[in-house]
């Protein structure tokens, strides 16, 4: 397997696949690199590099006790790109993955980024408090950490219903794609995936989005039944210069595994612009 060895000695996998200019997928929790596999092919296919890897903890990287903050998050990220010597890369984050795209830039800068896409991404912060009232109640993230500790494997199954609104009328969520979810989830690190739950909920990246400045989308299901598009990706676009708004009306938080086609085709012409 492909490793890179971040600062604190962790092992970090990822996969670098085609050549070309180089486009680096951050996923979201509890999943691994492969969650990008539908647009990673695809991109690779016109061209890019492309390039994912599996966040500490999860995945295949290292299971690591300590360590599993956004801050070393987006070192991990930086750590890769330098190891890489990737230039001119448009950075994609999902989720969490978003929240680590921002503080990436936020605590690096962007002499390596040409582009970054936010997609269902957690920033500009999720928790509720009084100087975000419009956010999710602290108890809500409190339940997801109860229900992780009880039986992670059964929660990770009914999470795939909300996940991929297959709650909703005309969903059409094959049950492989429901499977692979829970399989990426199992092959996470108990406590990293425990502790990453306080990262993607109260870290507050909104000084982050404030220093984009390379072009940006900001991508987001309005049906997002996981991060609510109103708290998210519309505040989101308030703070980052320029950003680029693509709302998928009734898309979910899972789209780009259940709407590849439609999201692969955006981002393909983001890029491109």
């Amino acid at each position: 397997m492909s490793t890179i060895t971040a600062k604190d000695g962790t092992k970090i996998f990822y996969k670098d696949w085609g050549t070309g200019q180089p486009v680096v997928f951050s996923h979201g929790w509890p999943l691994s690199a492969d969650a990008w596999d539908a647009q990673m092919v695809f991109l690779g296919e016109r061209g890019y590099r492309v390039i994912a890897h599996d966040r500490r903890g999860h995945g295949r990287s290292e299971q690591t006790w300590a360590g599993n903050d956004m801050d070393t998050y987006a070192d991990d990220l930086a750590a890769l790109t330098e190891a890489l010597d990737l230039k001119e890369a448009i950075h994609v984050g999902h989720s969490t993955g978003g929240g680590e795209v921002a503080r990436y830039i936020g605590r690096h800068g962007t002499r390596r980024v040409a582009k970054a896409v936010l997609l269902g991404a957690v920033p500009p912060v999720m928790v509720k408090s009084a100087a975000n009232p419009g956010g999710v109640p602290l108890e809500v993230f409190d339940g997801i950490r109860a229900a992780v500790r009880h039986d992670r494997s059964q929660f990770f199954k009914d999470l795939t219903i909300p996940f991929y609104n297959a709650n909703r009328e005309g969903a059409n969520v094959s049950q492989g794609v429901r499977e692979a979810f829970w399989l990426a989830g199992m092959q996470g690190g108990f406590k990293a995936l425990l502790d990453c739950i306080k990262q993607f909920s109260e870290t507050d990246f909104t000084e982050d989005l404030r220093k984009f400045n390379v072009p940006t989308l900001i991508a987001h299901g309005d049906d997002d039944q996981i991060v609510p598009i109103a708290n998210a990706a519309l505040r989101s676009a308030e703070f980052v210069k320029n950003a680029e708004l693509r709302i998928y009306k009734g898309g979910s938080h899972g789209l780009a595994q259940i709407q590849a086609d439609e999201f692969n085709a955006d981002l393909l012409a983001f890029i491109q612009k």
